[in-house]
């Protein structure tokens, strides 16, 4: 309580000598695009400052303003944040006020024949209804063919169109057909729409508009209410202007969820650039990923999509492949944050609100809700006794399980048990080819090592064929139950109110409370005593010191208050929050206070020291410095990113120092610079007084040069050196060093041709590792050339790459289908009724071929060293 008194003391006394001015001063706070129109009219170029979205002010050198007409430009890395707050000067109103000599209202055209008060004769032309006239379209469709010396040939498809124009004077029109790979079907098109990446219609004016399709709901005008999702239905919003300037902005949409958020957590391969597998939140293989719905951060660093950028995604197979200009190493933390189809239920969202802006005072209202229908299942069709199963497990997922047998009938295309009755009394499942049996089709789910009573006793049939395994000493020994995991229906709602009140130039309070629901089994009324809770968040800015030359000092500070039970819709702080603060299942309700300086300067940059204390009422209490700076001084620049933290739970004690720090000097065509990265994190096991396995120490030294310049034609070398500590007999000890050289170049940068160059070589190093000794080396690289010639009429693009991956060993079974439909014919050759996958061969006849080869998920990939040569000829007649 103390940090809050004093807190509340601070904005107090801040707030009470502010002065009281009236002023033009603004902040808006928009989502990061490269174009943004910061304000109707024009505005003061004597301050202005863009900030990221954790508050951080973002350096003049990666944005331009036009201040004549008010537009704001974003660079592609000032783009990484995904929203931005603009803080600006409005010019005096008379100075932007439109005015008249005569009432614009008293004012009729000038047609050139104001004199005929009446006409002698009357047309004959008849009006005739032109529909859809005005409306603009443009778009492509293309087809590709693919081939390799690996690979069968692979048609690819895109398809981009776009319909703009005005219905009237006052409507106007959009709409948007796009997809990067349509089916090819024996029609030619795809049969179903949603097939499509992206489709929507959309009918606005000035000031309303309503989309149906494809719609992208985002809101980042909430603290506790942020979210983005890709979602089917229909969206409207509108605006109401009053007569002080203010004005109200009210929106709504409805529409069925086309994804679920997801996060996957796992470490990098040291030099292994994927693909990576994502899973389902149960760990299923199989999932489809919404496109363009992905996140990929790298040891908290938000990454690109694109073939020249750091990643590509396979959004059917659900694979993360990173590109060789962004190599990859074993002291990576890798997160993706996706949506991935999940069709258990049919799942509804609604979303609306409202908001108010005026001079000084802005307020909001948002209400989301996110529901599964569960009388409307999908995948899963729940029968009487599963539903009961639901209705008595609560919201304890471990207790949603159900036996998975069904009676069947006999069939040599599946793999079929009978049950017997075990020596200690229980019914087991015995695999069985005789017709004469009492058969039962059976699904075995993986529970875990020496969780389950069944092992997998033959893989070279279609299906994978299970046996019983009797425990030893009242100890499972198998892997896996003949149960399934049932999907609970779930309901998640979220509704605040926010604000921002400023009643000076020099001050600033922004406020939100919220509250949620959120049920985990709607079948159940169980455990509901958690399923609602609340939080509130307070901040404030106060301008204590500014001088002539725009040289800035600000206070700081905000107290966040979260119920144990509160949720919210996606992801709340970054995304390494927990490992900032060494958090392990934190418990309680949560207050997290931060206070602060913040020097900004458009000569010099910004510096930023705040004091954070974190606390979780039941097992967690922390404190926090931290220092950041991005400095300019003449030709030198520096950048600097410092912790310290000292922290405390039931049964951890830590202790974890970091510096980042980069220095690049600028010469007329040249920059040499260098970094320092360094971490000592210490977490102690309070029971025994020894280190935990999650301690870890690292020092790594960068040094580069470079020459030309690097928005055109430039060429830099460097060389990178870490040392790696981990814990061995309680102690932090060196386990591997590692060298890096690399090269990173653009040759040639013309109109017609460009040339690019780029090369990473690594060797790890091991110490004291007695089970790894040799150096392990590996090497990315990559040759991009592009030539246009003839007008742009022929594009030359040639790719050469080398880099270390893995490769997925694809795993298959076989299905019966029509006689003539297949490829395949069965032949049982050792005769005991059961098809095996070596049993399988390519029909010698049409009418025999009567099976098809269907691929499963992947689940076992294998090293490889991948050299890639990619030529493309594009042609523009």
């Amino acid at each position: 309580m103390k940090y809050l008194f004093l807190f509340l003391c601070f904005c107090t006394v801040t707030i009470g000598v502010a002065q009281e001015t009236t002023t033009n001063y603004r902040n808006k706070k928009v989502a990061a695009r490269d174009t943004i129109q910061v304000d109707s009219v024009s505005i003061n170029p004597r301050l202005f400052t863009v900030f990221d979205a954790s508050g951080k002010k973002i350096d003049s050198t990666a944005y331009a303003v036009d201040f004549k007409t008010g537009t704001l430009f974003l660079s592609e890395k000032a783009r990484e944040s995904d929203s931005i707050t603009i803080h600006y000067l409005n010019y005096p109103k008379f100075l932007t006020r439109d005015y008249f000599t005569f009432d614009p209202k008293l004012i009729i055209e000038n047609t050139g024949a104001l004199d005929r008060l009446y006409s002698l004769e009357q047309g004959n032309d008849k009006r005739t209804f032109k529909p859809f006239d005005g409306l603009n379209t443009v778009g492509s469709i293309s087809r590709g063919v693919t081939v390799g010396n690996n690979q069968n040939a692979v048609v690819s498809s895109e398809l981009d169109l776009q319909i703009t124009g005005k219905l009237n004077d006052n409507v106007a029109i959009r709409a948007s057909i796009q997809d990067a790979n349509i089916p090819t079907q024996q029609g030619g098109y795809s049969q179903s729409l949603d097939e499509f990446d992206q489709i929507f219609i959309e009918l606005y004016s000035d000031n309303w508009n309503i989309r149906a399709g494809d719609v992208d709901l985002v809101n980042n005008n909430s603290y506790f209410g942020r979210f983005t999702k890709k979602v089917q239905g229909i969206s409207l919003g509108g605006t109401f202007k009053h007569n002080d300037e203010a004005q109200t902005n009210a929106f709504a949409a409805g529409a069925l969820v086309r994804g679920v958020f997801q996060r996957s957590q796992f470490t990098g391969q040291e030099g292994n650039q994927g693909p990576y597998k994502l899973v389902g939140p149960n760990g299923e293989l199989f999932i489809l990923i919404v496109s363009g719905s992905e996140r990929v951060y790298v040891n908290g660093l938000l990454l690109q999509r694109g073939e020249n950028a750091d990643y590509i995604i396979d959004y059917n197979a659900g694979e993360l492949k990173f590109n060789s200009t962004y190599p990859i190493t074993a002291n990576m933390r890798i997160t993706v944050e996706y949506q991935f189809t999940d069709r258990n239920y049919t799942r509804f969202i609604g979303y609306g609100g409202g908001n108010y802006t005026s001079e000084k005072l802005d307020l909001g209202v948002y209400v989301y809700s996110e529901n599964d229908a569960k009388n409307q299942p999908l995948q899963q069709n729940l029968s009487e006794e599963q539903v009961a199963i639901l209705q008595a497990a609560g919201d304890d997922r471990d207790e949603m399980v159900a036996p998975s047998a069904v009676e069947d009938t006999f069939s040599e295309n599946k793999i079929l048990y009978r049950k017997e009755t075990a020596p200690n009394g229980d019914e087991i499942f015995v695999f069985s080819n005789d017709p004469e049996d009492n058969l039962f089709s059976v699904r075995f789910s993986l529970v875990g090592d020496n969780l389950g009573n069944y092992n997998i006793s033959d893989q070279s049939a279609i299906s994978r064929i299970f046996e019983y395994v009797p425990p030893i000493n009242g100890v499972s020994q198998g892997n896996y139950e003949p149960i399934i995991q049932l999907n609970a229906p779930t309901k998640l709602q979220v509704g605040g109110l926010n604000g921002s009140y400023r009643p000076t130039q020099k001050t600033t309070l922004n406020f939100e409370v919220a509250g949620s629901q959120n049920d985990l089994n709607l079948f159940s009324d169980l455990d509901d005593k958690n399923n609602d809770g609340f939080a509130g968040r307070l901040d404030a800015r106060q301008t204590i010191f500014t001088s002539a030359d725009t040289l800035q000092v600000d206070a700081i500070g905000s107290l966040d208050y979260i119920n144990k039970d509160f949720r919210t819709i996606e992801r709340l702080y970054n995304i390494e929050f927990n490992r900032d603060w060494n958090l392990i299942d934190p418990e309680g309700n949560q207050r997290f206070l931060i206070g602060g300086f913040e020097l900004n300067s458009p000569t010099l940059g910004s510096a930023q020291y705040t004091f954070q204390n974190l606390d979780f009422s039941e097992n967690f209490t922390g404190t926090r410095h931290v220092v950041n700076g991005n400095l300019n001084f003449s030709k030198l620049r520096t950048f600097t990113n410092g912790s310290i933290l000292n922290s405390e739970s039931d049964s951890l004690q830590s202790k974890f120092y970091r510096l980042h720090h980069t220095s690049v000097y600028g010469f007329k065509n040249a920059w040499v610079g260098g970094k320092i990265s360094t971490e000592d994190n210490q977490v102690n096991q309070i029971s025994t007084d020894s280190l935990s396995l999650v301690s870890q120490r690292f020092s790594e030294y960068e040094a580069f040069i470079g020459i030309g310049d690097s928005t055109k034609v430039y060429a830099e070398v460097g060389y990178r050196h870490r040392v790696t500590d981990s814990v061995q007999f309680n102690e932090l000890v060196k386990v591997n060093t590692a060298n890096t050289y690399f090269l990173k170049s653009k040759l040639l940068n013309s109109a017609n041709t460009q040339l690019s160059v780029f090369a990473n070589y690594r060797e790890l190093k091991p110490f004291n590792n007695p089970t790894i000794s040799e150096t392990e080396k590996s090497l990315n690289s990559r040759i991009l050339y592009s030539q246009n010639i003839l007008k742009d009429g022929i594009r030359f693009n040639t790719v050469l790459e080398a880099n270390n991956g893995v490769l997925p060993q694809q795993e298959f079974t076989y299905t019966q289908v029509d006689p003539g439909q297949g490829i395949y014919t069965w032949i049982d050759y050792n005769n005991n009724g059961i098809q095996e996958l070596d049993e399988f061969e390519i029909a010698q006849f049409q009418d025999q071929a009567d099976y098809v080869r269907i691929l499963l998920p992947n689940q076992v990939f294998i090293k490889i060293r991948e050299n890639k040569f990619s030529q493309l000829v594009t042609l523009d007649p």
